[in-house]
């Protein structure tokens, strides 16, 4: 019973919401049926198929708040887990930031369910590993990548008669090449909606050519390089500078949106005006839910426009605390760009770096955003617009605040896949100035 219909979703917590005694009562169902396929040194290593259903139940008195799950779903397991969570929420301190749950809202359905990417079988991720290994073989390569595919649903209630239910697909996949002699990597990845769109044989030879390619790599003195970033690599460092922008945080000091003085940068100019990022669940790209982990209805939302600081997201309690409209968290960003591909970058370029992935990122200093990582899978010098030749991979230290200032050209934007961030992305790939470089390494 994985994946239910809305009716016999909403039988189920319904029958939660009247067996419950407390002040007020939340459930959600959650369920999936997941597929995936792994492959390394050319041959498959594990497949499986993984399908559940879970039941969340919350109830509050007062402000006493208890949380219970279960995994069966017949009348005697609903009445234990909902008296399990009383019984919880007896016990509980009261919780100073509690906020009641939230009354009726309207959810406009958003386009998450794709049919071709319900219907993929064992037989289609068995033949998403031949065509990603056949080819490495014909040509002394070494494949090892990863799919991952899968449906799911999400439905919940409340005792103040919201209600909410929608399907969702999704589709990854990743694949790393490697020369025979290690000394050579390059990598492919692909999220996207329509299972459909995706072709192993033709991706593939993206990270082939890299792999060949970046073998004889020569070393280059770090330091600060024109670069550019293709889209998964600068969706990294971007993914990790969006998750600042919680007004709270900035508010209370802990943030690069914070003010001198107290308060946040709201309004306030802070990157080249050629910087746009937006939310919007009803990308026909990009779609994502319509609310949001709070229930809240996800709406078409400017994050930064021409370099402004256009929207932060205040949670229900901030919100209120601040005298302001609640926000609900987006799903997706998008980020808008030119029409030039990341080829087209390159041939523009006189002299510079191209920069596959970036990988191993982690944080330095919150409040500039300073983040610390590695290039890999394939980095190469430019010169009078074409690939001169392979580089080593560099340690660089560099903030998507001051990167973003440093734009010289946008290209188109991309989906990016889905282990770069929480949030489904368009990104697009971006040629910069200035970017920092502090050592080499000798990983490929």
């Amino acid at each position: 019973m994985s994946i239910l219909t809305e009716a016999q979703a909403k039988a189920i917590l319904d029958k939660v919401i009247a067996l419950s005694t407390a002040d007020e009562c939340t459930a959600s169902l959650t369920g999936s049926i997941e597929g995936n396929i792994r492959f390394a040194l050319n041959n498959v290593s594990t497949s499986g198929i993984v399908s559940n259903t879970d039941l969340g139940v919350s109830v509050a008195f007062g402000k006493r708040v208890g949380t219970a799950t279960i995994n069966e779903f017949d009348d005697a397991a609903l009445e234990r887990v909902v008296r399990r969570a009383e019984d919880l929420a007896r016990l509980a301190p009261e919780n100073p930031e509690f906020m009641p749950a939230i009354g009726k809202q309207t959810y406009t359905p958003t386009a998450t369910f794709s049919e071709s990417t319900a219907a993929i079988t064992p037989e289609f991720r068995a033949q998403v590993a031949a065509d990603s290994i056949a080819p490495c073989k014909a040509e002394k390569l070494i494949a090892a990548g990863f799919l991952e595919d899968g449906q799911s649903f999400v439905a919940f209630a409340n005792s103040k008669g919201n209600f909410g239910y929608q399907r969702a697909t999704a589709f990854n996949y990743t694949c790393t090449v490697r020369t025979e002699d290690g000394r050579g990597s390059g990598w492919v990845g692909r999220n996207v909606k329509d299972a459909s769109e995706f072709k192993a044989d033709q991706d593939i030879r993206v990270a082939m050519r890299k792999a060949t390619e970046s073998a004889e790599a020569k070393a280059l003195e770090p330091g600060k390089y024109t670069v550019i970033l293709e889209p998964h690599a600068a969706a990294g460092l971007i993914s990790f500078m969006m998750n600042f922008f919680d007004a709270r945080s900035a508010d209370e000091g802990r943030s690069f949106l914070s003010k001198k003085g107290g308060g946040n940068k709201l309004g306030e100019q802070v990157y080249d005006p050629r910087v746009n990022i937006t939310a919007d669940p009803w990308h026909p790209e990009a779609p994502v839910m319509p609310w949001d982990g709070e229930g809240l209805p996800r709406t078409k939302m400017p994050i930064i426009q021409d370099g402004k600081i256009a929207n932060l997201r205040y949670s229900r309690f901030w919100a209120q605390k601040q005298g302001k409209q609640a926000t609900a968290s987006p799903g997706n960003l998008l980020m808008s760009g030119g029409t030039k591909s990341t080829a087209e970058l390159v041939r523009g370029t006189q002299k510079g770096i191209l920069v596959t992935r970036t990988w191993y990122i982690r944080m330095v200093d919150p409040q500039t955003v300073l983040l610390t990582g590695l290039t890999r899978d394939g980095t190469f010098y430019i010169e009078n617009g074409q690939i001169k030749h392979p580089v080593k991979n560099f340690r660089f230290n560099e903030s998507p605040v001051i990167m973003l200032n440093n734009i010289e050209e946008l290209g188109r934007p991309i989906r990016v896949s889905g282990d770069e961030s929480s949030f489904v992305m368009m990104i697009p790939p971006m040629k910069l100035r200035d970017f920092t470089f502090t050592s080499l390494s000798d990983a490929v």
